[in-house]
Order: C-alpha cells, then sequence, then structure tokens
C-alpha cells in the first residue's frame, strides 16, 4: 500500500475542511472522516479488500459536501477526487475504482454498489453516524433548521435507515451502538 498518497490525501481533506465554506465545521473532519476511515479500514481487512482503494475512497467521500455542494456530492465528489489524484500522478484505473465508492457511498441513493470496495466505503459511511450522533443533531438542528422533537426523529430515523442498509458485517461490527442509540432515541 502506498502510504503516502493516503496521508497526502488525509492533508488534503484536512486543509479543505478548514475552509469557511465548510458548513460542518472542524467536525466534519475531527468526527465523521476519521470515523469513516476507521470502519473503511476495519471491513477492508475483515473482507480481503483493497485498503488503499477504500482509505482514499474513504477520505474522499464528502469532499463535495465539505465545498458547499451537499444535494448532489456523490457526484459531484467523484469530479473532486479525480481532480486531486491526477494531480498527485496516482492511476486512473485506480482513480476509477475510488470514484465508484464515491458515486455508491450515498445511503438514501439506490446506487448498485459494484465492488467489496464500494461496500466498505457504503458500510463505513453509515457506520460513522453511530460514532457521531451529537454531527447529526447538528445536521438536524443548524442545517435542517428542526425543532428538538423533530430533531430527534430525524436523528433517530437516519440511524434505522443507515443500520438497514448495512452488509451483514457491516451490522455485526455496528449492532451494540444500534441496540443502544435506539434505546436512547
Amino acid at each position: 500500500m502506498n502510504t503516502s498518497i493516503v496521508t497526502t490525501t488525509r492533508q488534503y481533506v484536512y486543509k479543505e475542511c478548514k475552509k469557511k465554506i465548510n458548513i460542518f465545521g472542524m467536525n466534519a473532519y475531527n468526527h465523521h472522516f476519521k470515523s469513516v476511515v476507521m470502519y473503511a479500514k476495519e471491513l477492508a481487512i475483515r473482507s480481503g479488500a483493497d485498503l488503499e482503494i477504500v482509505l482514499l475512497a474513504a477520505w474522499l467521500h464528502d469532499i463535495a459536501s465539505i465545498k458547499g455542494e451537499y444535494e448532489d456530492h456523490h457526484i459531484k465528489g467523484q469530479i473532486y477526487a479525480e481532480e486531486f489524484l491526477q494531480k498527485q500522478n496516482y492511476p486512473q484505473d485506480r482513480i476509477n475504482q475510488i470514484k465508484h465508492c464515491i458515486h455508491a457511498h450515498r445511503g438514501s441513493k439506490a446506487i448498485e454498489r459494484q465492488t467489496i470496495e464500494a461496500s466498505c466505503v457504503c458500510d463505513a459511511d453509515a457506520m460513522s453516524h453511530f460514532n457521531t450522533i451529537s454531527s447529526l443533531f447538528y445536521l438536524a438542528i443548524n442545517v435542517r433548521k428542526l425543532d428538538a422533537t423533530k430533531a430527534n426523529e430525524f436523528v433517530k430515523q437516519k440511524l434505522q435507515r443507515s443500520y438497514s442498509k448495512l452488509t451483514p458485517l457491516g451490522k455485526e461490527i455496528i449492532n451494540e451502538k444500534y441496540l443502544a442509540a435506539m434505546k436512547v432515541l
């Protein structure tokens, strides 16, 4: 695995998260991205996926969101990722694999995961929600402008949807956190 490209990508995402256009603030980096990468790595190792592809896609999966393009971030993120990786002279065939992972990671869209790497990133993104429940409340209250009762229901439904879309391995890893979150909410 090329750890240099993974480090460079992590640094790029960190820099982008610090920009004022990122409405999610550094929570996006400190909580969401790091959590996604942690779960993506575990899933890749346990499933035999290409770890480098999974880690790069995990770092880049929400790059469009932090650049202010949330609605179609799974589409526009592919463009940002490709531009960044091409500047790093990364092989195009591997860029294409990462682009698929970014496109397919969005759980709210019915996009077929064509590779085990895409499944790892999609699962990791959904699993990260259980580590970042406070960030989901931030999204509900500050971005979606929901009152407390509706915010609680939004978070609960988001976690239920996230869990229901996981692969069996993802469910196995996150099950205890899911059950605890449902009791609290």
